[in-house]
């Protein structure tokens, strides 16, 4: 995608050929930054608190993280540390789990003088495969919105509702739940995103909304409790999101808050889709519900916010008594009984264990 005139992925290979560059995406939409990232204990933090998030960006740059480790301490010993100091950084999003694995199971058997170019060399790889995983998706996924455009709203703007980032900027390029979208803009199809602020991190409002206005794509910040109103009065078309975890037999673990944008879906006989790579499948779960493990971040993010003060400066306020404890799941689970569809790379499945699959057999 595109920041002002130039193209920008959100991850790539510093010119050092060993460290990695990063947007920071803790500081937009007012900021745009750039972050070089040289140690594991870089890749480790950035992951951890959120400079990169989204599961497919997640796998990836942990995938690079194993590579750095690899140029400083290629023996098994360092192999097995950098697994697990990634690991523990984020334990819901299931692609740094399967990048950590990937990468293991490729460098374990190689002598270890071959393990650093062969962990880099893996690690592109992985970030390219994201790439066409999601123009995949996005192709899929305009389908699905072409037909909304012909059957129901021809002359119209077709209305979607989307929740948290499952954008660009989630991924390494395109996005999931935004690749469609995308797509239909540039082939002309009219399009309107409504976009939820996404509490508590507000990663709509500061993430998506900045996305759409770099992409020309017309939307609407809402607050989060506004998208059962919307759909009450007719105004969305479909909901597309993304997912940090999907289930063998269909359920979702998405942003905390999908939950009940879909019980308003069903409710109101919207489409309800969920946009992911192949990668975000956890073949190993079969009830999200009782175990997928919920991530526990902090109360802070919950009492505390990042804004642009009237001066420029971008600062941190409180917005709840200092005396108030905040809980904050960061996701939660949406059972596969009201997911209309997942829309993968193959195509869009049926949220459902023989759904999955018919596109995966192989899994």
């Amino acid at each position: 995608m595109r920041v002002g005139d130039k193209h920008f992925r959100t991850i790539w290979l510093n010119d050092d050929g060993r460290a990695v560059d990063i947007i920071d995406q803790r500081w937009l939409p007012h900021e745009f930054r750039i972050v070089t990232l040289s140690t594991v204990e870089d890749v480790a933090t950035a992951i951890r608190d959120m400079w990169v998030r989204g599961a497919p960006l997640i796998g990836v740059t942990a995938a690079y993280g194993v590579a750095i480790a690899m140029r400083a301490d290629p023996s098994d010993e360092a192999l097995e540390a950098v697994w697990h100091t990634l690991h523990e950084t984020r334990p819901t999003a299931i692609n740094l789990r399967w990048a950590l694995d990937e990468m293991t199971r490729l460098l374990k058997p190689l002598p270890v003088a071959e393990r650093a170019d062969a962990a880099y060399a893996r690690a592109a790889e992985i970030a390219d495969e994201d790439v066409e995983l999601n123009r995949s998706i996005g192709s899929h996924g305009l389908t699905l919105i072409r037909q909304i455009a012909a059957s129901k709203k021809p002359g119209e703007s077709v209305n979607i509702l989307t929740h948290c980032n499952a954008g660009w900027l989630a991924t390494v390029d395109y996005g999931t739940a935004t690749a469609p979208i995308y797509m239909a803009t540039e082939e002309g199809i009219s399009v309107h995103v409504y976009v939820d602020e996404t509490r508590p991190r507000n990663q709509g409002a500061q993430l998506t909304a900045w996305e759409m206005a770099g992409h020309g794509v017309p939307h609407t910040l809402v607050v989060d409790n506004a998208g059962g109103h919307l759909m009450q009065r007719g105004q969305v078309d479909m909901v597309i999101v993304g997912t940090d975890r999907t289930t063998a037999n269909g359920d979702v673990c998405n942003k905390i808050g999908t939950y009940l944008k879909a019980l308003a879906a069903r409710d109101n006989g919207v489409p309800f889709y969920v946009a992911l790579p192949s990668p975000t499948i956890d073949w190993t779960v079969k009830d999200g519900l009782a175990e997928i493990p919920i991530e526990e971040r902090s109360g802070d993010e919950v009492s505390l916010v990042w804004g642009r003060a009237p001066s420029g400066e971008v600062v941190q306020v409180r917005i709840s008594p200092d005396e108030t404890e905040a809980a904050n799941p960061a996701f939660d689970v949406t059972p596969a009984r009201l997911v209309t569809g997942l829309i993968t790379e193959r195509g869009v499945a049926e949220a459902s264990a023989e759904g999955l699959k018919g596109l995966f057999p192989e899994s």
